[in-house]
């Protein structure tokens, strides 16, 4: 079984964001930070404001006197409280996570403000009523709870997913998969959501056989990484299959499959990711394979396997 393991942190997972948990109940303290607290302004799309490839941030009382009842607190830098606020509105130049390492420059602590605000302002935006009794809730504890007149609290939802890996028995092919509505040529990992009473590496064995027909074995864990698009955290994981046994294609999420070489997939890493905002070269190209960007963790396990030795 190929031994390869992660040789670097996924970027989603590199945050050095301070959450500072302590406060969002103190609302005190989150008043008397607001005077000087930065403000993030993201838009439905998950787009922010950007100058010279930097997220712009102002002070938070361009928004309101106090904390506004539909901000959610990040965490503090350096003393400085930081609030995000959906705001649709926004105008001037414009990126989001996606666009990570192309338009927009983004350092650990960057990554980790701009995933937490997506995260949280997307999860606000579907728990506007209660799940126990249907009434209207209202943001608590900083924008990271929503409480029913009732007093019933509720917390942002994460949905586990797995990704995975597939190579061949020594290690030195691995299987990638096209979705019906990526671009041609784009190929990436396998992956699905956990279900209900599902453990993960049934899960990895399930969403295999379902997307492909494939039957894996030597499952094994590699890391994981938030996916805020809309509230994933995705696990990631390698395992072994036969590359006699034929792919076959039972759900229609997948539509095509097929086992590259290492030396492919190192042709294909030398030639750059794939991206929105290099289309020209998705048309012009005439590459058989095409991979993600860095932004995902997919990335970083492709990445990790072709180096591998």
């Amino acid at each position: 079984m190929s031994g390869f393991q992660l040789n670097a942190v996924p970027v989603l997972s590199r945050s050095t964001l301070d959450r500072a948990e302590h406060l969002r109940a103190d609302e005190q303290a989150l008043k008397e930070g607001w005077a000087q607290a930065k403000l993030l302004r993201m838009n439905k799309r998950g787009q922010v404001r950007i100058d010279g490839g930097t997220v712009v941030l102002e002070p938070a009382t361009t928004l309101a006197a106090e904390p506004a009842v539909d901000a959610v607190f990040l965490g503090v830098d350096d003393g400085i409280h930081l609030w995000a606020v959906r705001d649709n509105t926004i105008e001037g130049e414009l990126a989001d996570l996606r666009a990570y390492g192309a338009t927009l420059q983004l350092d650990d602590f960057g990554t980790g403000l701009l995933a937490t605000a997506i995260a949280l302002l997307n999860w606000h935006g579907k728990a506007r009523y209660s799940s126990a009794d249907g009434t209207a809730t209202v943001s608590t504890n900083g924008g990271w709870s929503r409480t029913s007149e009732a007093g019933h609290e509720e917390f942002p939802r994460t949905d586990p997913a797995v990704i995975c890996l597939i190579t061949d028995e020594p290690g030195d092919r691995v299987l990638l998969g096209r979705q019906n509505s990526w671009p041609e040529g784009l190929f990436s990992l396998l992956a699905g959501f956990v279900e209900a009473g599902e453990s993960l590496e049934r899960c990895v064995e399930r969403e295999i056989k379902e997307e492909v027909g494939v039957d894996v074995r030597e499952i094994r864990y590699l890391g994981s990484q938030p996916w805020p698009f809309p509230r994933s955290l995705m696990l990631g994981f390698t395992a072994v299959a036969d590359p006699e046994q034929p792919l076959t294609f039972h759900d229609g999420e997948i539509v095509e499959a097929y086992w590259f070489t290492r030396d492919e997939v190192r042709e294909a890493l030398a030639a750059g990711a794939w991206g929105r905002d290099n289309t020209e070269v998705l048309q012009t190209t005439d590459r058989k394979l095409l991979l993600p960007g860095s932004i995902s963790i997919a990335r970083t396990i492709v990445e990790s396997w072709a180096a591998w030795e």
